[in-house]
């Protein structure tokens, strides 16, 4: 048996790489999020997102077989941490984008997977993906057979083309720059209103701008400040029947594979967080005295709260990278580990940085410090992404109650 969490040079230049590049440029995003209205936020980081896709970041997020230059889960988590530790809005863009484009190449044929990501491999322009999944109401019961809604959005086939009716929301960036829509929208639909759900909802993807595309209203969301996330409506929208990707009927399991990958990835954003919450509040207690004799460090308390916070900041990033290698892997625990992954960072974010602002005090109130911002970001983590109660312990609740699920399976390092 080898256990090693040992990165390899290449893993260890891309850290080096992304770190270099975070401090450098996407420091420079910062000030978007003072803006007044979150489409002036979005809008206001777009040279920053150009600065990342022309450095080749993007490419980097898709996997070698599709064209790009990543190597697996691991590598992208690396790169995640470094980025959403420094700003987490811009580099939700690019990972929003990266999941607008997952069930492309997870169930795209060949054909489709060159046609459809061709414009995100140039490293140049700032080209976005969206999977179109949320709705308004939402969407936690996807599957859910009537009377429950389920998914309302709805695509009719007409001649060689589908056209699709219906409303999203909490979708990273799929209006786009100028509302017109992602250069690539993955719209999980109802395609057929004549079988149960798990049968009848497909994925479709619109190649923007197209016509049809209703913006209603950016959201003005509480963390993640320069990121849109809209409300929009599709309305007679035409996609070609060839852009149905994977199995007509076969969406809701797409999306699960999708949600999967990606569970490991918020993990990973948690401990981005906390990696920047205790850096800050560590070197706040090495220095400040708050008016005794001696740095607030040397009292217990302090010392042992910040003990807490960084052995649950390697907990969390040692189970996201062991989740990821699953995935690449292929291993039979993946499902499971990249679900616990996800409950544990998320939850543990929220619970750790607000344990740091403990330790600053009343300081961590104050916009000047960064804790106020990175708690706000946190906060989304246990409810997006499939929610922590909603989804992803339902998740672990089905996989405890099949009839052949192994408790040691996910401890047996299978791959």
């Amino acid at each position: 048996m080898a256990i090693d969490f040992t990165l390899t040079s290449a893993q260890r230049d891309l850290q080096l790489q992304s770190r270099k590049f975070a401090r450098e440029v996407l420091t420079g995003a910062a000030a978007a999020e003072l803006l007044a209205t979150p489409e002036e936020r979005f809008l206001a980081t777009r040279p920053i997102y150009e600065a990342m896709v022309g450095a080749g970041y993007l490419r980097k997020c898709i996997p070698a077989p599709a064209g790009g230059d990543n190597a697996g889960l691991i590598d992208l988590a690396i790169m995640a941490e470094e980025f959403y530790s420094v700003n987490a809005s811009v580099t939700l863009t690019m990972l929003g984008t990266v999941l607008g484009l997952l069930p492309i190449l997870l169930g795209g044929t060949p054909e489709q997977c060159g046609r459809l990501l061709a414009r995100f491999l140039k490293p140049s322009g700032a080209p976005l993906a969206a999977f179109c999944f949320s709705e308004p109401g939402g969407s936690a019961n996807a599957a859910s057979p009537a009377p429950g809604e389920g998914v309302r959005t709805r695509a009719v086939r007409d001649g060689d083309n589908w056209v699709i009716d219906g409303v999203k929301k909490w979708t990273s960036s799929a209006t786009g720059w100028d509302r017109r829509g992602a250069d690539v929208l993955c719209v999980v639909c109802r395609t057929d209103a004549s079988v149960p759900p798990e049968q009848g909802v497909s994925i479709i993807a619109v190649e923007g701008p197209v016509p049809g595309i209703s913006f209603e209203r950016a959201i003005d969301t509480i963390g993640h400040r320069a990121h849109l996330v809209p409300q929009f409506a599709f309305k007679n929208v035409t996609a070609p029947h060839s852009n149905l990707l994977g199995q007509a009927g076969g969406g809701l399991a797409l999306t699960a594979g999708a949600f999967t990958g990606t569970a490991a990835l918020v993990g990973i954003l948690g401990v981005a967080l906390m990696r920047a919450a205790f850096d800050f509040a560590w070197r706040f207690a090495r220095t400040e005295k708050r008016g005794g004799v001696h740095p607030i460090i040397e009292h217990q308390a302090v010392g042992y709260a910040l003990a807490d916070a960084k052995t649950s900041i390697e907990a969390a990033r040692y189970l996201s990278w062991r989740a990821c290698h699953a995935l690449d892997t292929l291993s039979p625990a993946a499902e499971e580990l990249a679900v616990q992954a996800k409950i544990f960072g998320s939850e543990t974010a929220v619970r750790v940085i607000t344990g740091l602002m403990r330790v600053v005090g009343v300081e961590s109130y104050d916009h000047e410090t960064p804790l106020g911002r990175l708690l706000q970001d946190a906060l989304v983590l246990p409810i997006f992404d499939g929610g922590n109660m909603g989804i992803r312990r339902r998740q672990l609740h089905t996989l405890f109650m099949r009839p052949d699920y192994d408790p040691l399976a996910a401890s047996a390092g299978g791959s």
